[in-house]
């Protein structure tokens, strides 16, 4: 008998990498996460029509902490600020506060899905800067799968008559922006918990919102109260899927998995403002999951094969 032996009733047991496996979990974790997101900013776009990006931001602060602390309880404060990830958890929010700024304030003038497209220069900085940065080695899979959802974008780059001009500048800005920030929350994702991130993120953005939030303050009406704490409910889920997810996933594995939310944004442009992309949209959308499907597929091909139990 070797160190594998077979199971009594004749079937193989199949041993799986912890590794892999929590790849794979990452892999679920950010396609919800990007569903999530594509709703979260589909509300956002409805909301900035009459309510300002400071209060946005600001209301969904409070209902995210509001959301930690119920999960966490008292506990979770005092883990929070003894984190040795504060100082850069603090940068990143500086970052991630600057391209939600420019992201909503872009979505005032672009349609849902030429913003998003716009949005997807993030995941190709996402991983050119993982490798100076984090010194992840990013496998040739990787690099096919951004670079097609990149032909993807390209090909879809003109959904609606998109015209240049300084909100798509402020799409592009926050695309660099969001790379960055993701860049630094991948440095933190192992020194931190999914819900001490979130609290600190949340805290420093409220901190910083509180005075513009305050100055700008308009009574919102009863839809967008409802659009306001909906925001902060499905963003927060969100947040902790993305969150979980970095902490089980590369970065050259996540990114190319945000142009999945493209597609989603397709559908909620036209279900909410009717808006109809047209055939190059859908020519684009095509090779965007196609990047999706090769992360998976790469994966799944690393997986090892079953270790026999003999």
């Amino acid at each position: 008998m070797g160190r594998n032996a077979r199971s009594g009733s004749g079937h193989f047991i199949r041993k799986i990498s912890p590794v892999k496996t929590a790849v794979g979990a990452g892999i679920l974790l950010s396609s919800l996460a990007y569903f999530l997101f594509a709703m979260h900013d589909a509300m956002i776009k409805l909301l900035v029509e009459s309510t300002t990006v400071w209060q946005i931001l600001f209301c969904r602060s409070i209902a995210i902490l509001l959301g930690c602390y119920i999960l966490g309880g008292r506990s979770l404060a005092v883990e929070t600020v003894k984190s040795p990830a504060l100082r850069p958890m603090m940068l990143r929010s500086l970052f991630l506060l600057a391209a939600w700024l420019c992201y909503f304030n872009a979505a005032r003038h672009l349609p849902l899905a030429d913003l998003t497209t716009l949005y997807f220069a993030a995941p190709i900085a996402a991983i050119l800067l993982a490798i100076p940065i984090l010194g992840e080695k990013v496998p040739m899979s990787s690099w096919i799968a951004v670079l097609t959802g990149f032909a993807g974008v390209v090909i879809a780059s003109n959904p609606t008559g998109m015209a240049t001009g300084w909100p798509v500048y402020l799409a592009l800005v926050a695309a660099v922006c969001w790379a960055i920030a993701t860049t630094l929350l991948r440095t933190t994702s192992q020194s931190a918990s999914s819900m001490v991130q979130m609290t600190m993120t949340n805290v420093f953005f409220l901190a910083l919102t509180t005075p513009m939030a305050l100055v700008s303050w308009t009574m919102p009406s009863g839809p967008s109260q409802i659009l306001l704490l909906a925001v902060g409910v499905i963003g927060g889920i969100g947040q902790l899927s993305y969150f979980e997810a970095l902490r089980r996933a590369p970065i050259s594995v996540i990114a190319p998995l945000e142009y999945t939310a493209l597609i989603w944004a397709f559908a909620l442009g036209y279900a909410i403002w009717q808006e109809v992309p047209g055939p190059n949209v859908w020519a684009g959308a095509v090779l965007i999951a196609g990047a999706g499907l090769i992360i998976l597929f790469a994966e799944r091909r690393r997986m090892p094969a079953q270790d026999l139990e003999r």
